[in-house]
């Protein structure tokens, strides 16, 4: 059903003038630059951040080596429900340079790195750390406004042994994807709809929609917090307050990533988050088939993008295909994406 928006924050939003896709005007930093799998080695107290991450974010001292290269690290567990022991036996991790990295090398401009870990040490805690990489893949092939992963084979070592060795993968800090496509990471808090740009908006709604996820907001952030849950916000300027690009993060919670712990919120009456709902704004309805349109002539990139995805085995490919599948399903043509997507419109 379609819900009345504010009259206000209606008015807003469809006064605002949609601004054309941005494209990469800078240079990407040199660790997102390539997409060959890195070879890592982390050491440090590994078992007692893996052990305390449900209470504790503490940095420690520890050490990367990679491609070459060794660089004292600060090193702490990081996330909120993959650092619960119910969900994750270890937690994701956000690797900190106390020293910059020079300019030759492979780590130049990176501050603190977040580093997507496998949850669990299983070959399916790999697939579906591989599952959330994919989707960060198809939202870069789908706009450049999105965030940049470099996939890293990663060797954990405390007091010299070996842990484990397990496939991760580094997301790219907003202020450097900012940087790349000529504009500004933007810290506000809560915004109204009208200060976002309705395709980027629009897009971004359709991508959510794609992969199953509605754990994000677009203008709302955790009480308290900045602006917005899942997700960060970019402009022409750090204080620009209109025009403003949604550009979203953290997928586990996904249909298309299908993560073992993984539960939709309650208050939306669907039971499994493989269960597609539609969580975009009927503000910006009259964007969304244009960009249905850009989605269908871009299948075959995004079909190809999980075949040729290095690592994943062949039943979460098979897996993630059918998803992509049943999407472009319920966008077939422009009746189709609205009984199934614009009349479902918040």
């Amino acid at each position: 059903m379609n819900k009345p928006l504010p009259t206000l924050v209606f008015a807003l939003a469809i006064g605002a003038t949609p601004l054309a896709a941005q494209e990469d005007t800078g240079e990407v930093t040199p660790l997102f630059a390539a997409d060959a799998t890195l070879e890592i080695t982390i050491s440090g107290p590994i078992k007692r951040i893996a052990r305390r991450a449900e209470s504790s974010t503490d940095v420690h001292p520890a050490q990367l080596q990679a491609a070459g290269e060794t660089h004292a690290i600060e090193l702490s567990a990081r996330g909120k429900s993959r650092r619960l022991r119910e969900n994750c036996q270890f937690p994701p991790l956000r690797v900190a340079f106390p020293e910059k990295p020079g300019e030759t090398s492979l780590f130049h401009k990176q501050g603190r790195i977040k580093l997507v870990t496998h949850c669990r040490d299983s070959s399916s805690g790999e697939q579906t750390l591989l599952r959330e990489y994919v989707a960060y893949r198809l939202y870069n092939i789908l706009t450049p406004e999105s965030l940049r992963v470099r996939l890293v084979r990663v060797n954990y070592l405390d007091d010299g042994k070996r842990v484990t060795q397990r496939l991760g993968f580094f997301i790219e800090d907003v202020d450097d994807a900012a940087r790349r496509l000529g504009r500004k990471e933007v810290d506000t808090g809560n915004i109204a709809l009208g200060r976002l740009d309705q395709t980027d908006a629009a897009r971004y709604a359709l991508f959510q929609y794609l992969i199953g996820n509605t754990d994000w907001s677009m203008i709302f952030g955790p009480s308290g917090g900045d602006c917005c849950h899942n997700s960060r916000l970019v402009g022409d300027e750090s204080a620009s307050r209109s025009g403003l690009t949604p550009v979203p993060y953290d997928f586990d919670n996904s249909g298309f990533v299908d993560a073992s712990y993984a539960v939709p919120n309650e208050q939306l009456g669907i039971r499994s988050v493989t269960t597609r709902l539609y969580r975009g704004f009927c503000a910006f309805n009259d964007h969304v088939p244009a960009e249905a349109e850009r989605f269908r002539t871009l299948r075959g990139a995004l079909e190809n993008k999980i075949s040729a995805t290095s690592h994943v085995d062949g039943r979460n490919r098979s897996a993630m295909t059918r998803y992509l599948e049943s999407f472009f399903d319920d966008i077939a043509d422009e009746e189709t994406l609205r009984k199934e997507l614009l009349n479902d419109c918040r």
